[in-house]
């Protein structure tokens, strides 16, 4: 008898239909439907065209009226999942459906997992390796669902189509931008193992969450039927940096401990009421803590460790070093030392009082605009500006600013290598300085930075943006050492006609900076957006050449330089960007790279193959030379191939938000990130510096070289 109950809980809601369609409820008759699919509109998409046997994916977007919903992959107490019964291609094959995070629904001590808002389920598509470019597939499917209100509920079914057309492999294939929203909306995968075991009442499930994390009326939903009560509290607890989460037995459990209990971990809401998402896990027998502090409907901030804010510190403090041999800070970093070694000691001191001022407020000024962002429900990380036009249109200019500059054209206060006057003019200009030079340094995480920007977000508000002053301080710390440690600045050369020639030639590391920004505005923007911004630098060049030539005169021009000036910027910030278009990319890879999904990892997972998967962006400096000396090599690709290696890269040079999410959920705060998965193991988070020997030794050992 116990079996029997889930086949009638099952069967509840079609007994429910068919009572009322029989004329037994009155009540409901005259409001029934017509027949047909008209609660929940059902549709079939394509994200893009494709290759020959290359994998894409299909939606099944699913439209529920107004009090209306459907049912997540396992219903709940009530209900029925989508079905889908394919008709396809000869060669052509459909994996499983990906839900997105669901809602729970309580009706009459009944819990259901449902979506009463518009859906998307995804489903990978592989196309048949033999089918012809040019050609158009054909793709049809049964479906059955069941449309429920709070009253009724509705068999519905459809024969939904679409077509996929066959791309010759060279050609370049745009993607239904609807996809990226849809595939934000899936759970990130836990990039750590989570574990079970039965205790006298249930089940206790244990999930790595940092204790630091902010998390607001959680709830677990198993993709296992018949394993625990759906209707019952659950219990939420943290002990350290574990989630323990105690789950009621089903009354009628339908057999022995399960092996396994796969499921997602929905985050809740935030203080607006968006929507935080959802961890997808995969729970295995083992060891489970004991609960912790129990985490009630109203979730208090968690107190945070000191010891991950001291290191957290730490490790920005020393990346914050690291940036000042970036080719943008390196030219202004000599510069202004070699002009602080001609003052006085209270000189120093103040200009390098203000330079740091200028650098410690711009890294306080992102990282609060960051956390702020993310508390709006934004899915933003580091250096989350640089993945916008204007900024990158208006980074441009600064940098072809400071090139004309260092090249004599004009002179700027605060670059000039005459020091200055200890007066305010001076402490300005070393002030300005400082905020250029944080802003132009600060795209790419570089070593030590990774752990400390990710731990910057789970951490308290105010120690968050402790860490990203301690960033600026040690990005402004060589120039600090210098203004206030006499002997440092004895060291430096004797001021003479040299330093004009070093001036000169300090611009030629800013030039570069200015063809990589250019590169950066062509990939981020496409060709008109560039023509804008390289037409709006040369009206700059235009603008500093009057200008260079008032100052040889010794005529006054901001009266109608700084008006010019501040047009140009508003053009680039916000004209240029409305010609800013997405155009494909497609690089060749010689590791076989194809782009991240987590659909494409759980594919490859459950096909037990080993994944490097890795994070980058074109703004990304340390990423592109990993990519250059590491990753694209021969040696590299030849060692992955015969491992049977699937590679994955994620391009976050534009604001994607599922990439945004997958970092967050794995600890990130930007780029560069690179994931190693064993075949049948947890994933590895590898160094930020790559070589060829450590990437090869991965295919042998498993493991990263120590």
């Amino acid at each position: 008898m116990p079996q029997l109950f889930p086949l009638i809980r099952r069967l509840a809601p079609w007994f429910a239909a068919l009572l009322m369609l029989a004329g037994l409820t009155p009540a409901h008759a005259d409001s029934l439907p017509p027949a047909g699919p008209t609660h929940i509109r059902a549709a079939l998409a394509a994200e893009r065209a494709g290759h020959p046997g290359e994998t894409i994916t299909l939606a099944l977007v699913m439209q529920p009226a107004r009090d209306w919903h459907g049912y997540w992959s396992n219903p709940g107490d009530a209900g029925l999942p989508p079905t889908l019964d394919w008709t396809l291609p000869k060669g052509a094959s459909a994996g499983a459906m990906q839900f997105p995070v669901p809602q729970t629904l309580l009706i009459a001590g009944l819990m259901n997992h449902v979506y009463a808002h518009d859906f998307a389920i995804l489903i990978p598509f592989t196309l048949p390796r033999d089918a012809q470019p040019g050609a158009t597939l054909p793709i049809s499917a049964k479906a059955q669902w069941l449309a429920c209100s709070a009253t009724i509920c509705v068999p519905e079914d459809a024969v939904l189509s679409t077509t996929v057309t066959v791309a010759p492999p060279s050609v370049a294939t745009p993607v239904d931008p609807r996809f990226a929203d849809w595939r934000a909306a899936l759970p990130a995968p836990l990039d750590q193992p989570a574990h079970f075991a039965a205790t006298a009442t249930g089940y206790r499930l244990a999930i790595p969450f940092p204790a630091s994390a902010t998390i607001t009326a959680p709830h677990v939903f198993l993709g296992t039927d018949g394993v625990i009560d759906y209707a019952a509290p659950q219990a939420f607890s943290r002990n350290g940096d574990t989630l323990v989460i105690d789950l009621a037995r089903a009354k009628t459990p339908s057999g022995q401990n399960p092996n396994g209990l796969p499921g997602v971990l929905s985050l809740g809401t935030d203080a607006k009421g968006h929507d935080l998402g959802g961890i997808s896990f995969a729970a295995q027998p083992g060891a489970v803590p004991a609960p912790g502090t129990p985490i009630g409907g109203a979730t208090k901030v968690p107190a945070f460790s000191w010891a991950l804010l001291g290191w957290a510190v730490i490790g920005a403090l020393a990346g914050g070093l690291v940036l000042n041999v970036m080719p943008c800070v390196f030219p202004i970093l000599s510069l202004k030392a070699l002009a602080l070694a001609r003052g006085n000691s209270h000189h120093a001191h103040l200009e390098a009082l203000a330079y740091t001022a200028g650098v410690m407020l711009a890294c306080l000024a992102l990282g609060g605009v960051m956390l702020a962002l993310r508390a709006a429900g934004g899915e933003v990380g580091w250096a989350f500006q640089l993945q916008d036009p204007g900024v990158v249109a208006v980074l441009l200019l600064l940098a072809v600013a400071i090139t004309l500059n260092f090249a004599g054209l004009y002179e700027l206060p605060g670059l000039s290598l005459s020091g200055g006057a200890p007066g305010k003019g001076g402490l300005w200009g070393a002030f300005g300085t400082g905020l250029l030079a944080a802003f132009v340094a600060t795209p790419c995480t570089g070593p030590f930075m990774a752990a400390a920007m990710g731990a910057a977000l789970v951490l308290p508000t105010l120690a968050a943006l402790a860490v990203f002053g301690a960033l600026g301080l040690g990005l402004a710390l060589p120039f600090l050492a210098i203004g206030f440690i006499p002997p440092l600045r004895r060291v430096l050369p004797r001021p003479g006609a040299w330093m004009v020639w070093f001036r000169r030639a300090m611009a030629v590391p800013m030039a570069l900076t200015v063809l990589a920004l250019v590169w950066l505005a062509w990939r981020l923007g496409g060709s008109a957006y560039t023509f804008a911004a390289l037409a709006l630098s040369g009206a700059l060049l235009m603008l500093l050449a009057l200008i260079g030539g008032a100052q040889t005169k010794g005529r006054r021009a901001a009266t109608w330089a700084v008006p010019a000036s501040i047009v140009l910027v508003l053009l680039a910030a916000g004209g240029a960007p409305r010609l800013a278009r997405a155009e494909r990319h497609d690089d060749a890879s010689l590791i076989g790279a194809t782009p991240f999904s987590e659909g494409a990892l759980a594919a490859a997972r459950a096909a037990h193959r080993p994944v490097f998967a890795y994070f980058t962006a074109d703004w990304c400096l340390t990423c592109k030379v990993n990519e250059n000396v590491a990753i694209e090599t021969a040696a590299t690709a030849d060692a992955f191939r015969k491992a049977g290696v699937v590679v994955l890269v994620g391009d976050w040079t534009r604001r994607d938000p599922a990439i945004s999410r997958f970092l967050g959920s794995v600890g990130a705060a930007g780029v560069p990130l690179y994931l190693w998965y064993p075949a049948d193991g947890d994933a590895q988070k590898l160094p930020q510096v790559l070589t060829t020997s450590a990437l090869t030794a991965l295919t042998t050992t498993g493991r990263h070289p120590q």
